[in-house]
């Protein structure tokens, strides 16, 4: 831990270390007990280092309990012993003290070597009105107890702290294995609850964010490409350098045995729209060899490619050596740095080659449109037609054959044949049999010379 990192985890979450856990409730001794309790289960959860539990006890305290029985015998009360021993251990003005234009307080108390040790507080004299004095451990039991060196709260509860800074392991996963260890080994009693904070919290808070801040940052992208262009259809042909670029940076980051972190998800963003320069500059090139009149798609992406080769691969290696050093980095901030620029550098360099040969096939593949062949037509209907006989009769299913049947039956009806039971076929003339089993017959009892039985 550096001192300023310290110093900033002191002022957000109350404790040095990157993670606390937080205890709530009443009592300062149940407090206590819990917290060794953590502590001790911390000490088997690998990747946690420098342990506190924080103490909020140890601090000498006089307590004098005053015996109300022995006060009533003597004819005194309270608020007079109360006033003697504060007089004589802290001191109570009685006047003031003039010097020219100055003043001060008049303080009277006993002195210093009369206020040393609990002896002294118990050999204190305290006057009766009877006009004798008796000693104040006649009147009250004092003594010497270890009380609360300080009070915390969090949201009006009373709190104790147990903190660990983490080494070699994600936040995340060290407190999912800490929640179960705690859930299966202690039982706090009712009134007291536990919560984590520190780097955890912030994970989960920027988590929220980032839900947030990538969709939109996806969506002004696609939107600025969109002006650039002009075309929806060049800006989605763009947008597949994000997915192509993840792909990197999620590899690397799994290469290197880097968790996923807040940094690495900035990384993401900053990598996202580095990527699409590389789409921009190919799409660029490849329109401007088009207008110049070349229409063979083959010739323009392998011009245009040949053409931005170096642009591209300029582009992508000086930003990720320019992210190297953090990549690299092992001093302070390390942990921060790495996984943003390992997500950078592999989502580029994985971006760029994939661009080079993705990127020209995809162009190609728009330019030139996709057609739409018979056959998945067919295949299309096919498929209507079996979710349309299910959702109509969710207890009879619907086989191949019989979805074929349907679809061929639709074709002979629009051209002219009529459909009629095999039954009601009276002479066949010449016979067709189709491989559904379909026949084709010539006069029917009703003189049509279309018919199809089954």
């Amino acid at each position: 831990q550096f001192p300023v990192q310290m110093r900033f985890n002191e002022l957000m979450t109350g404790a040095r270390q990157d993670v606390v856990c937080k205890i709530y409730g009443e009592d300062f001794d149940t407090l206590a007990h819990y917290s060794k309790q953590v502590g001790n289960l911390l000490r088997d959860v690998e990747g946690t280092s420098d342990i506190y539990v924080e103490q909020i006890s140890g601090t000498p305290q006089i307590v004098i309990q005053y015996n109300r029985d022995v006060i009533a015998q003597y004819g005194l009360n309270i608020s007079d012993i109360n006033r003697n021993v504060n007089t004589a251990f802290a001191g109570q003005s009685t006047g003031l003290v003039f010097e020219g234009e100055k003043r001060f307080d008049l303080v009277v108390k006993l002195q210093n070597d009369q206020r040393r040790s609990i002896l002294d507080v118990q050999r204190l004299l305290i006057p009766t009105p009877r006009g004798n004095q008796i000693p104040l451990s006649q009147l009250a039991n004092v003594s010497l107890v270890n009380s609360p060196s300080q009070i915390q709260r969090e949201d009006t509860k009373r709190r104790i702290l147990v903190g660990f800074n983490v080494k070699d392991r994600d936040v995340e996963s060290i407190v999912n294995e800490l929640q179960e260890k705690v859930k299966a080994k202690i039982k706090l009693p009712t009134g007291y609850t536990m919560s984590y904070g520190g780097s955890f919290q912030n994970l989960n808070e920027a988590k929220s964010r980032l839900s947030i801040a990538v969709p939109v940052s996806l969506i002004l992208i696609f939107l600025l490409l969109y002006f650039a262009f002009g075309s929806i259809k060049y800006g989605l042909l763009i947008y597949t350098a994000i997915p192509l670029s993840a792909i990197g940076g999620i590899f690397l980051l799994a290469l290197r045995g880097l968790p996923f972190s807040i940094s690495a998800g900035v990384g993401f963003i900053a990598l996202f729209g580095i990527a699409v320069l590389n789409g921009i500059v190919l799409v660029a090139e490849f329109n401007n060899i088009k207008k110049s009149g070349e229409s063979d798609m083959k010739k323009v992406v392998l011009k245009g490619t040949k053409t931005r080769l170096r642009p591209v691969l300029m582009t992508a290696f000086v930003a990720s050596l320019g992210f190297l050093p953090m990549a690299l980095s092992n001093g302070a901030g390390a942990a921060v740095q790495r996984p943003l620029a390992t997500v950078v550098i592999g989502g580029l360099i994985i971006a760029t080659f994939l661009t080079l040969f993705v990127l020209p096939i995809l162009y190609v593949a728009f330019e030139k449109g996709i057609n739409v062949k018979k056959k998945a037509i067919q295949v299309s209907t096919i498929i209507i037609i079996c979710i349309c006989s299910v959702s109509s009769n969710a207890q009879q299913a619907i086989t191949l054959p019989q979805a074929l049947d349907s679809l061929t039956i639709e074709k002979l009806k629009a051209k002219g044949y009529k459909i009629v039971p095999r039954g009601a076929i009276g002479r066949v003339d010449a016979i067709l049999r189709t491989k559904w089993g379909y026949y084709q017959g010539g006069a029917d009892p009703r003189g049509d010379d279309k018919a199809i039985g089954w």
